[in-house]
This record gives structure tokens, C-alpha cells and sequence, in this order.
């Protein structure tokens, strides 16, 4: 995995906007990398990594290259877009190859903000949203279903696949989003399911409250949305705020997060969740050409995380000469901390660990 990738929904007027643009567009920690633009509607940016300069000075290094997050902005979806309402039908693609969903919800009082309702209620807000994924899900198992069923008829090994697809398309007519439904999570044909249909709602999904400045501090409100969306993440910011922080530098950036009792900005909030909500970590590789982080799944192992770099690396891996970001600091040089005993060599079941300075030996 090169790139982690993040879909946004929300509906119109929400702040989903503004957040993409302060998310993709801020300057603050992405001063060294330029933000790259593939099409209107996505953002490549860098994850924040105080490491990678560090061990970029130790090792005079020419180039740093973080791992990167790609934002994917769906245009404001309506109650409807599956069956092509407003703009969001024609947008519902662009999610399909993402790795987790972030729902945007409204959750402050403007009158100078029209909302798709007059009465706007975040709850009745999620439930638009979950239902047109549910809706373009829905479509997509229709359209497969026959086929799968007449497949197991030829070929009763395949009664299973076709069985869960039935379970599934139940679920979704009742109007459920499956990750709701653990016992879809966690079946063994998941994997199957989702690389066959890549459905919407077998996603990861993170709510992201957009609040206004006194509701950042106002825990009662947060523990209530929080109820909403439970067992599901959710996170809070102020797209308002975030827009604020663009152009400012990072001590001013802090000082202003600060003055409303927050620690990190909207994009490290949401960057550690989506890490964690998808089980993901980054391991390094420094040297004289480049310093770089690498994103991996947690408990992968030092041939599958050779592989993300090539995959001949995996193919031919020997070993991996491998010392913890902290003990290779604390030694000042990749010499004193050989020196030390601080560089060991590990083989193929070694399991890598988020901390990991890399370097792999393999046979070409």
C-alpha cells in the first residue's frame, strides 16, 4: 500500500468543502511538499512525520518522501444520487477504490447556511447519507446476484459465495449499512465480497463532526453525537477553524488550536484515526538518496513489508538489517548505533514494528 485513501461524503452545505480544502490545501505541515492535484476533486498530502527530517539531517540526506494520504471530495450527495439525484450518483465511483469513507456531518447553527432541510438534525442527516450508499450497495448485489446463483448451480462449490451475497443483499434491504453488522464483518468471504464488488458499506466509515468554535469544547454535545454513530469513530473539528489555520506557521497554528483546547489539527486527527480504524502503520528506509516512510497493515512481516517498496524485493527477501528510530537517534549515527549493538538482522517471520529503520538485503 503506497497511499492510504480516504473518500468524504457529506451532504450539501455541510462543511465538507471547506474541510477538503483546509485538509488538502494547508501549507502549514506540508511546507517541503508540494500539494498535488490529480483532478478537481482529489488531494494528494503528506503525513506529518517529525522523523523523517531528523533522520534526513543525519544522513545529509537529498530527498524526503513521506507516505501520503489521498483525500477523494464527493460532491455533496442528496437524498436520491443513487438513482442519479443532484450530483452524487456520478460521484459514488470515485469511492469504490477508496479505503475508508469519512461522513461529514453538520453539527452547528448558522442561519447564514442553507441546509438540504430547514430543520437541520444530524441524526436525520446520517441516515440520508447511509442510505444512499445502502441504495448504490443494494444495486451493485442486484446486478451480481443472478450471475453468482447460476455459477453455484453449475458448481456447488461456489454455494457459499452465493449464499452470503444473499445475506448481504438482505441486509441491505432492510436498509442497513453492513458495517453495522458484525456478523457480515467478520464472515469469511468478506475479503471475497469486497474485492468482487468493493461495496460502499463494507468500508471502514469515520464520522466527522463539523462543529463551531464553542462546540469544540463542549464535551455534553460531543458524547451525545458520539452516541449517535456508536460503535463507529467519531471525530470533531471546526472546518471554520481548519480554514484559519492555513497560512499560519507551525507555532501559530498550535497557539490558536490551543486557545480552543485542542492539540491537533483536523488532519492529524483524522490521519491517526484512519490508521487505526484501517490497522495501518508506516516503517522507514534513510539514506544518503533518500529518507522515506512507508505505509504497511500492522503485523505484517519484513517480506511483505519489502513489498510495498517492490515487488521483487519480497520475492528474493534474505534479510532485514533493521534498528529502532529512537535508539539510531540516541546514537547520533547509523555507525555508532551499529557500533553499539543496536542493528540486528531479522529474517522472514520477523514482524515489523511501527518504530523500524530498514534496510532489506534480497536476491534480484
Amino acid at each position: 500500500m503506497s497511499s492510504l485513501s480516504i473518500g468524504i461524503v457529506g451532504l450539501p452545505n455541510v462543511g465538507k468543502s471547506t474541510l477538503f480544502n483546509a485538509l488538502t490545501g494547508s501549507n502549514i505541515l506540508a511546507a517541503n511538499y508540494p500539494f498535488a492535484t490529480i483532478e478537481p476533486n482529489t488531494g494528494i498530502v503528506p503525513v506529518p512525520d517529525a522523523r523523517l527530517q531528523k533522520l534526513a539531517d543525519m544522513y545529509n540526506a537529498q530527498k524526503i518522501v513521506p507516505a501520503t494520504v489521498t483525500f477523494v471530495d464527493i460532491a455533496g450527495l442528496v437524498a436520491g444520487a443513487s438513482q442519479g439525484e443532484g450530483l452524487g450518483n456520478q460521484f459514488l465511483s470515485h469511492i469504490r477504490t477508496t479505503n475508508a469513507i469519512v461522513q461529514v456531518v453538520r453539527a452547528f447553527d448558522d442561519p447564514n447556511v442553507t441546509h438540504v432541510d430547514t430543520q437541520h438534525d444530524p441524526k436525520k442527516d446520517i441516515d440520508v447519507i447511509n442510505t444512499e450508499l445502502v441504495l448504490a450497495d443494494l444495486q451493485t448485489v442486484e446486478k451480481r446476484l443472478p450471475r453468482v446463483q447460476k455459477e453455484a448451480r453449475a458448481n456447488p462449490k461456489l454455494k457459499a459465495e452465493a449464499d452470503f451475497l444473499e445475506q448481504v443483499k438482505t441486509v441491505l434491504d432492510a436498509g442497513e449499512p453492513l458495517f453495522n453488522k458484525p456478523e457480515i464483518l467478520s464472515h469469511d468471504l468478506r475479503d471475497w465480497l469486497q474485492k468482487e464488488l468493493q461495496l460502499l458499506t463494507l468500508k471502514p466509515i469515520i464520522y466527522l463532526f463539523n462543529l463551531d468554535e464553542n462546540g469544540l469544547g463542549d464535551q455534553v454535545r460531543q458524547k451525545e453525537l458520539s452516541e449517535l454513530v456508536a460503535p463507529a469513530l467519531a471525530l470533531f473539528v471546526c472546518a471554520k477553524l481548519e480554514s484559519e489555520l492555513q497560512g499560519l506557521d507551525e507555532a501559530d497554528a498550535a497557539e490558536l488550536l490551543e486557545s480552543y483546547g485542542v492539540h491537533e489539527s483536523g488532519l492529524i486527527q483524522l490521519i491517526h484515526a484512519a490508521y487505526n480504524t484501517l490497522g495501518l502503520q508506516s516503517y522507514l528506509t534513510a539514506g544518503e538518496k533518500e529518507v522515506r516512510a512507508w505505509t504497511i497493515p500492522k503485523g505484517a512481516t519484513a517480506p511483505q513489508a519489502a513489498g510495498v517498496i517492490h515487488g521483487d524485493f519480497e520475492r528474493g527477501f534474505i534479510a532485514a538489517s533493521i534498528v529502532s528510530y529512537e535508539d539510531l537517534i540516541a546514537a547520533g549515527s547509523e555507525a555508532a548505533a551499529k557500533q553499539a549493538g543496536k542493528i540486528r538482522t531479522e529474517g522472514k517471520d520477523y514482524v515489523m514494528q511501527p518504530d523500524d529503520v530498514v534496510e532489506f538485503r534480497f536476491n534480484t
